[in-house]
């Protein structure tokens, strides 16, 4: 979607985007991706994306650290399961609102610098906070063992309810509705588009021009007067909370909170998601995370059993060689896969899958303008007269 758009066509998109993700378990059956564990990731890593595109997308602010609010949101969200309640609403608030908090800590510290130094301090910093929840703060976080429920937790509100859960190991709930399967996709698909309505307000609004402002010319602003921090602050503070949310949201799914969350290489993935899908734009970093979300649940459960099966066709040493070269790029060997992917994506679409849409709508366009304006083509039958007619 471009810049310059109606309030028409924002809410014809938003209504078009909740139809989707309201339809995907339909919709994505036939690819194998139906089943609600994958969806469920689909909407989380999706609020990820989307709350780093508003930092990366608009300011062109590069973190390598957003991992960390990922996992203080799943640590916040276990620990009110543990000490309050198992209702996600509460659990949620809590981890958007300590996402939030420890960002700012984050974004205070790193916003001092900016380009490549900020990168590393993100880094830097998040790398500190993974090792300090895997051996430093293990009394909160349990270490390498990671955050889990017990069945001795207090549970204070739900003991002043009278909520017993017996011997048996509670899981979250919303009045009754237990957050696993379809209901918990549903749970997370109504916030998915919540976040993304919130996302395009940002996108519309004149914060949201001036923290691109920011990206096209921060020195320039800077000599006009115009201090831009308190700008590309609230802007981390912001994409912060979307990452605190989703962290929440996978301990909501399963209760379970561990470091490795927080590792850089999480924080990767989501700038590979945000590139890949188009940054700065308000449907690329959601494509980006369903494609490698796919590939990452689809692509990684091939074996040799299943390459086997696909190219049966084949006579056998043809059979056995695409396997030996296939089994490459599945399996553990995914990630060649998606790096594959994404270097032809970064060479030839520099916007992401969002510039390839784009260009396909283009051409399209040109081609029915040019069949639309073109005169009719005369009767091959038909001839000019000649001079002696």
């Amino acid at each position: 979607m471009g810049r310059n758009t109606t309030p028409k066509q924002d809410y014809l998109l938003l209504i078009g985007f909740s139809a989707a993700v309201f339809a995907a378990p339909f919709i994505l059956t036939p690819v194998g991706a139906g089943y609600p564990d994958l969806l469920q990731k689909f909407a989380i890593f999706g609020i990820f994306a989307l709350g780093f595109n508003i930092l990366f997308g608009l300011t062109g602010y590069l973190s390598f650290g957003h991992a960390a609010f990922l996992g203080v949101g799943s640590y916040a969200a276990v620990w009110t399961f543990k000490l309050f309640s198992m209702n996600p609403i509460l659990a949620l608030i809590v981890a958007t609102v300590i996402g939030g908090a420890f960002s700012v800590i984050i974004g205070f510290i790193s916003l001092r610098r900016s380009g490549i130094y900020f990168s590393i301090l993100t880094l830097a910093l998040a790398q500190m906070s993974y090792n300090m929840a895997y051996s430093v703060l293990t009394p909160i976080t349990n270490g390498e063992t990671g955050l889990q429920l017990a069945q001795s937790d207090p549970r204070i509100l739900d003991a002043a309810l009278g909520r017993d859960y017996g011997a048996v190991l509670p899981s979250s709930d919303l009045f009754g509705i237990h957050m696993n399967g379809y209901p918990g996709y549903y749970f997370c698909a109504v916030i998915f588009i919540a976040c993304f309505f919130l996302s395009m307000r940002i996108f519309r609004s004149p914060f949201g021009m001036m923290l691109r402002a920011v990206k096209s010319n921060q020195n320039r602003m800077s000599y006009t007067g115009l201090n831009v921090r308190p700008y590309t602050l609230a802007a981390f503070v912001i994409s912060g909370m979307f990452a605190g949310l989703a962290g929440g949201l996978l301990a909501v799914t399963d209760p379970l909170a561990g470091a490795e969350r927080m590792q850089w290489t999480a924080s990767g993935e989501v700038v590979l998601m945000t590139i890949l899908g188009g940054a700065g734009t308000l449907l690329g970093p959601v494509i980006g995370a369903g494609v490698i979300k796919y590939f990452e649940n689809i692509f990684s459960a091939f074996n040799e059993g299943v390459l086997m099966q696909v190219f049966d066709f084949l006579p056998a040493f043809l059979q056995h060689a695409m396997v030996s070269v296939s089994s490459l790029f599945v399996g553990e060997g995914w990630h060649l896969t998606l790096g594959a992917l994404f270097m032809v994506i970064v060479i030839f679409l520099p916007g992401g899958l969002m510039e390839g849409f784009n260009r396909l709508r283009t051409l399209g366009s040109r081609v029915l303008r040019r069949h639309v304006d073109d005169p009719e083509v005369p009767d091959p039958v038909e001839r000019a007269p000649g001079p002696a007619e």
